[in-house]
């Protein structure tokens, strides 16, 4: 089976026949930071053990944020926004509130070169141009914190919510906003905060809190914000010990909100003949490589749209071709784009349900490419409500639940009656899905949730692996070697002193997500410093390299000495094993050049190339001539030809 690599970890965007509903991609982002004087006045320990600022500390976060975003996301869009400012600037003249931007820009907009560079210097202008101070206080009906979130909803009035994620970033170390009040306007205020922040996740903005804790105190997220963010019960129980108070934890929260797993697709799931549900499909892996080359016109330096035209060869009147054809018995028998469209076609791009089979039957190998987590789609609307997601289902066997599932009304149900039959069961689903490119028989496999430490680690849902065929299936073929040679064995004290090797060297916690790839991480430094204009490259730490500190340690040098001892003797010397091997090749490579001068001999080149015979021999022969000379023999025998009359001054 001939698999292509790079075809491997499609996602079968890139089929033209494909007409699965592909979900949002894009995303927009309005990065909300408070700016009132506890922002600048308190202080924690950062990464390089230096007091820093909660406002210093949300800075770097953004500008690290947007630096990896215009890499790996360059479609989206963001916009920064600070709030208890003393300066006022957007679109809606809302007192205490700076949009922050660079000239030809929209507010809401891609991150330019220019934004990061204006940006990293906001700390510095901050206080003579924009001004800090607090937005909320006594006898005042001033909400600065209200106009925000009325500001970042005018922002991201941009787009559809079925075509891009929209979301609100809160940055603070001030639990309760409204601390500084009491009495009836205190409750006026929380009431009307709370309902612009409803009004925002209405509309399909999901608004998320990255607080900083003070040194003295921990960021109390029950007294405010657990109500504007929608956080109860076993949610605020999970959110609290995810507040970090170091600039680290606050970095890594960021880098994990915003490189979210991201739905792939959505695809119909069809279970029984008018039975069928929504699911949400998403990639959990996928290789990171540099971004494609954008061609740019020499002069005006904008994109260049590449174009291909059909040219008749008789007249050069160009010529737009709407037919294609297939040789038959001396006929060409045309077909237009959407009938060959239509011939190929063999499956809906639905996904349909088989059967079911024990785990036993699945094997590893089985596995042809990286696997796709699915997850059923919440429709909100009155045809389709969604169960309780704790509601209890008692099902006794997959089949009977086909039938009184009918009854039940929405996507999440159905999941969740299958999913919890299959893990009781212990069984697997075979389902038929592809496009008309890539039909494939599939296999659903339940994965039940596990929490470790009041953190999810694994969510409950299923993997679709993508099974082989038959005719993909290599049988092992067995070596059968020559029994008179003696196969050489390990005695026990190599194997002893092999495993005593191991255990000194083991990787404890080894994780592949603990090493940045070396040669990504230097092609954007590189680009980084060019777009920044930056004097200095960043420094890149390869993670790849052996630990040299930690290999150079007594016990590990002392296993690796005794390990080599048991294997190769103690009187075994390297260089001289390395002299031995490449006296052995010279010896064979001598040996080949001696034949080849002998058969060249045997030829008379010159008349060959003044005669046009040479190409009437064969590679072999005419690598005689190329390795009696120490020429290359690379190549096709047209190459070999033009590298003899080179050489010969023909």
């Amino acid at each position: 089976m001939d698999l292509d690599p790079d075809d491997i970890f499609k996602d079968d965007e890139d089929d033209p026949d494909n007409d699965l509903e592909r979900a949002s991609t894009k995303e927009f982002v309005v990065y909300l930071v408070d700016a009132s004087p506890k922002m600048f006045s308190t202080t924690f320990q950062g990464e390089d053990q230096k007091d820093e600022t909660p406002f210093h500390a949300a800075v770097s976060c953004i500008s690290q944020s947007l630096k990896t975003q215009i890499i790996n996301n360059s479609n989206d869009e963001v916009a920064i926004c600070f709030f208890n400012t003393r300066e006022k600037k957007n679109l809606q003249d809302l007192n205490g509130v700076f949009v922050f931007n660079v000239a030809e820009r929209e507010y809401l907009d891609r991150p330019t070169a220019r934004l990061i560079k204006e940006f990293d210097r906001i700390e510095e202008l901050f206080i003579k141009e924009i001004g800090s101070q607090y937005g909320i206080m006594s006898g005042s009906r001033e909400n600065s914190l209200y106009n925000a979130l009325w500001a970042a909803q005018a922002l991201l009035r941009k787009g559809s919510a079925k075509t891009a994620d929209k979301r609100i970033l809160l940055f603070t170390n001030e639990d309760d906003p409204f601390g500084s009040i009491t009495g009836a306007t205190k409750m006026d205020m929380t009431r009307t905060t709370l309902q612009r922040a409803k009004d925002a996740q209405d509309l399909g903005i999901s608004i998320e809190l990255l607080p900083l804790s003070c040194p003295d105190e921990e960021f109390n997220v029950s007294a405010f914000y657990a109500d504007l963010i929608g956080l109860e019960g076993d949610d605020l129980a999970l959110f609290m010990p995810s507040v970090g108070d170091k600039l680290t934890d606050m970095k890594n929260q960021l880098r994990k909100r915003m490189f979210k797993k991201r739905v792939v697709r959505r695809i119909t799931f069809s279970i029984v003949k008018g039975l069928s549900i929504e699911l949400n499909t998403y990639a959990l892996i996928r290789p990171t490589v540099p971004g494609t080359i954008t061609w740019l016109d020499s002069i005006t330096n904008l994109p260049l749209k590449t174009e291909r035209s059909f040219i008749c060869a008789d007249t050069g009147a160009l010529v737009q071709p709407t037919k294609r054809f297939h040789p038959y018995k001396n006929k060409n028998v045309k077909f237009t784009t959407e009938e060959l469209s239509e011939v190929k076609r063999i499956s809906t791009g639905h996904l349909r349900l088989l059967g079911f089979k024990p785990l036993s039957c699945l094997k590893d190998y089985h596995n042809l490419r990286p696997s796709t987590f699915v997850f059923p789609t919440d429709k909100r609307a009155d045809e389709d409500p969604i169960c309780p997601r704790d509601m209890k289902i008692s099902i006794q066997d997959p089949l009977m639940t086909l039938e009184s599932v009918k009854e039940v009304v929405g996507s999440t149900c159905i999941f969740i009656a299958l999913h919890r039959s299959m893990l009781r069961l212990k069984r697997f689903a075979v389902a038929f899905y592809g496009s008309s490119a890539h039909p494939q028989l599939v296999a659903l496999v339940a994965q039940d949730e596990i929490i470790a430490g009041g953190v999810q680690v694994e969510p409950a849902g299923m993997h679709m692996i993508y099974l082989p065929y038959s005719d993909d299936i290599r049988h092992i073929e067995e070596l059968h070697s020559d029994i008179t040679v003696p196969t050489p064995r390990a005695t026990d004290d190599q194997i002893k002193k092999a495993t005593a090797l191991m255990r000194r060297i083991d990787l404890k916690d080894f994780s592949v997500c603990q090493f940045a790839n070396p040669a990504l991480q230097r092609h954007y430094a590189v680009l980084q410093a060019l777009a920044l204009e930056e004097d200095e490259m960043p420094e890149i730490k390869d993670e790849t390299l052996p630990d040299e500190e930690g290999m150079a340690r007594p016990g590990v040098v002392n296993a690796l000495e005794e390990f080599k001892n048991s294997v190769y003797g103690e009187n075994y010397n390297e260089e001289d094993e390395g002299h031995g091997k490449e006296s052995d090749a010279s010896k064979k490579r001598k040996a080949v050049a001696e034949n080849a001068v002998k058969e060249s001999a045997n030829y008379d080149w010159a008349d060959l190339a003044d005669n046009g015979k040479l190409k009437d021999l064969t590679t072999v022969e005419l690598k005689y001539y190329l390795t009696a000379h120490n020429l290359a023999v690379g190549g096709k025998k047209e190459v070999l030809i033009s590298r003899i009359l080179t050489h010969m001054g023909k």
